[in-house]
């Protein structure tokens, strides 16, 4: 019972995030997701409704080698900011709208998103 009220509430923390953050394709959206075991960063054109780019700490150019390293932890977080921040400077894309998912920017996230800002994107 409590989960699911903790499940809803996060839920509407995204639809409210949503509302407000969209991206286009000169500043898409640079959503990320961390599961228990994983992180995943998109960068999506929410006017066409297309993934411009992406990384994850599953995708095989990561996760070589390196299953270990790129855990859902602070450190995984921080050399997957970069790894993403590569992708999307190889795609052509510099700046970026940036959708934390509903969790609170602190911790990995706050990781993650200070990685790709030292690897060239603008927020």
């Amino acid at each position: 019972m409590r989960t699911e009220k903790k499940l809803k509430l996060k839920q509407l923390r995204r639809y409210r995030i949503r509302k407000k953050v969209s991206g286009t394709s000169e500043r898409p959206r640079m959503a990320v997701c961390f599961t228990s075991q994983n992180i995943h960063v998109q960068f999506i054109d929410d006017v066409v409704g297309k993934t411009l780019a992406a990384a994850s700490t599953v995708t095989k150019g990561t996760a070589k080698g390196a299953k270990r390293e790129l855990g859902a932890n602070v450190t995984g977080a921080k050399k997957l900011g970069t790894i993403a921040a590569k992708a999307a400077i190889d795609k052509g894309i510099s700046a970026v709208v940036f959708d934390r998912g509903g969790t609170r920017y602190h911790g990995k996230i706050k990781a993650l998103a200070d990685a790709a800002r030292e690897a060239g994107l603008k927020f």
